[in-house]
C-alpha cells in the first residue's frame, strides 16, 4: 500500500463521464475494451444520449455504429437499450445504489456493478479485473483460481476504507509496472521487493 501510495497517491477514475448514468454505459463499453478507446467513442454517444431517455430516442443500430469501435457492438448495444428501457420502468431512470439491482441489469455483471457502486456512489467495493487477478497473485495476496475468489482474497487482506482506491491503484500500477507480458520483476516496485524479502 505504501508503494502504490507514492505512485498513485489520487488515482482518477479512466473513464469519461457525464454522470451515474453515462458512467455505467462506459464501464459496460470497457468489458474487453481499453479505457482509451472508450473515451474515444463515447463523446459523440454521450453528445447523443446522456440519459436514459434520450438513449431510447436512439434504435439499437444507431448506438451499434456509435459504439462498433469498442467491440462486441451488437451484444453492448442491446444491452444499453434494454437497461435504458429498465431504468426508466424499474428506477424513474436513475442508476440503482446497490449490487444486487445493478447486477439485474442487461450487460452488468459483478465487476461493472462493483465499479458502479465504488467510483459513483462510494461504496467500499473491490472490483476485480484482469490487471488486479494477476497482481495479486504475482505479489502472494490471493491464489485466487478466478476474479471471484481473489475479490474475497482482498476483501479479506485489506481494510474496507482502502478497497475503492486500492482498485484504481492496483489498475494503474499493473499496467505501468506490472504487465502480463514482458515483465520484469527486477525493474518492478513491488516484485523487486518481494524477490528480495
Amino acid at each position: 500500500m505504501e508503494i502504490l501510495d507514492r505512485h498513485y497517491p489520487n488515482p482518477e477514475i479512466p473513464l469519461n463521464y457525464l454522470n451515474p448514468y453515462t458512467f455505467l454505459i462506459a464501464v459496460l463499453l470497457s468489458a474487453q475494451c481499453t479505457d482509451a478507446r472508450v473515451n474515444l467513442v463515447t463523446p459523440a454517444l454521450f453528445a447523443k444520449a446522456p440519459s436514459p431517455e434520450k438513449m431510447l430516442l436512439l434504435s439499437p443500430e444507431e448506438i451499434e455504429t456509435l459504439i462498433r469501435p469498442c467491440g462486441l457492438a451488437k451484444k453492448k448495444s442491446k444491452a444499453i437499450w434494454e437497461l435504458s428501457h429498465l431504468l426508466i420502468d424499474r428506477h424513474e431512470g436513475n442508476v440503482p445504489k446497490n449490487l444486487k439491482e445493478l447486477e439485474a441489469l442487461p450487460g452488468v455483471g459483478h465487476k461493472t456493478a462493483s465499479v458502479v457502486i465504488s467510483q459513483i456512489f462510494n461504496e467500499p467495493a473491490f472490483p476485480v479485473d484482469t490487471h488486479i487477478h494477476r497482481c495479486a497473485k504475482r505479489w502472494g495476496i490471493s491464489s485466487g483460481k478466478n476474479v471471484i475468489q481473489t475479490e474475497r482474497d482482498l476483501k479479506a487482506y485489506f481494510p474496507k476504507s482502502t478497497w475503492n482506491k486500492l482498485h484504481l491503484q492496483m489498475i494503474y500500477f499493473a499496467r505501468a509496472f506490472c504487465p502480463a507480458l514482458r515483465h520484469d520483476a527486477s525493474s518492478c516496485p513491488i516484485c523487486s521487493q518481494l524477490k528480495r524479502s
